[in-house]
């Protein structure tokens, strides 16, 4: 099997993990602070990173790959959990997901901003074509949230493109689970303290969606999905294999009918199929 095809199959694992990423999100908050809960996460997702940094015996990262592994962090260890945690206390799950949908666009420009890809102008007009297909979809179906919750999550999307570029780079020389451990351990000193300081005064109250949600985000979300993503970025391109973030919302929105009882439209069908002609036609034209 060739590289680039390991990619993309390494990438859609990922990408069906982190579609139930809000999903989840949406039960846990409705438990806990979204502070505690993007906190809480990341420092369990970092202790179990350590265990297999220390288990499998990996040197640290060099001074260069300081600055990388801090954007990474910032991107999807702090900035994605937690803006989409303050946004689903109001949003409906299946609104947040017409962003998902501009994810692609995002992780293509850093991936030419910082990453030094040039994919072909055709593949710029898919990419556009897939999200805003996505983007009128969700926009036409769903309802709920303000400004507030809209600017939160625009800048998820785009501080999450940046952690995804960034991962991807690092992921061709670190590997892509020693890459989101390197992050989650970075961010670590931090999040750890900020866990304990913003934790409930008492978890008895908590019910148990609640904390399905959160070992869900704490251990696919933040860690294993990463492991697949990363490694499909860094094998078959970052922006190539990133189209596959067109399908997300659709596998998500899958995921939420089954766990919160939406109903599944026609249009939806058609909408993914639309998606799915958009991510072949990029990724022909990624390179």
């Amino acid at each position: 099997m060739e590289r680039k095809t390991r990619g993309w199959m390494s990438g859609m694992v990922g990408v069906m993990i982190f579609a139930g990423s809000l999903p989840a999100t949406r039960a846990a908050v409705a438990g806990f602070d979204p502070l505690f809960l993007t906190c809480a996460r990341a420092t369990l997702a970092a202790l179990l990173g350590a265990l297999l940094l220390a288990g499998r015996r990996q040197p640290l990262p060099n001074r260069q790959d300081v600055l990388p592994l801090a954007l990474t962090a910032l991107g999807v260890v702090v900035g994605f959990p937690l803006l989409t945690a303050l946004a689903l206390q109001h949003l409906t799950s299946a609104h947040a997901m017409v962003f998902v949908g501009l994810l692609p666009l995002c992780t293509a420009l850093f991936a030419v901003l910082r990453g030094g890809e040039r994919p072909r102008a055709a593949f710029w007009l898919f990419s556009l074509a897939g999200g805003g297909c996505v983007a009128g979809y969700a926009l036409s179906t769903s309802h709920g949230g303000g400004l507030q919750d809209t600017l939160l999550m625009t800048a998820a999307v785009v501080v999450c493109g940046l952690g995804y570029a960034e991962g991807a780079r690092l992921s061709r020389r670190l590997g892509g689970w020693q890459v989101i451990s390197w992050a989650l351990l970075a961010a670590l000193p931090i999040m750890l303290p900020a866990a304990l300081l913003t934790q409930p005064a008492t978890f008895t109250l908590v019910p148990a969606a609640a904390w399905l949600g959160f070992l869900y985000v704490s251990l696919f979300s933040m860690l294993i999905g990463f492991i697949f993503w990363y490694h499909g970025l860094a094998q078959g391109g970052i922006a190539a294999v990133g189209q596959l973030q067109l399908l997300q919302p659709f596998f998500g929105l899958a995921l939420a009918a089954l766990l919160l009882h939406e109903r599944i439209s026609g249009a939806m069908l058609v909408v993914t199929l639309a998606a799915v002609v958009c991510v072949a036609g990029a990724k022909k034209y990624a390179s």
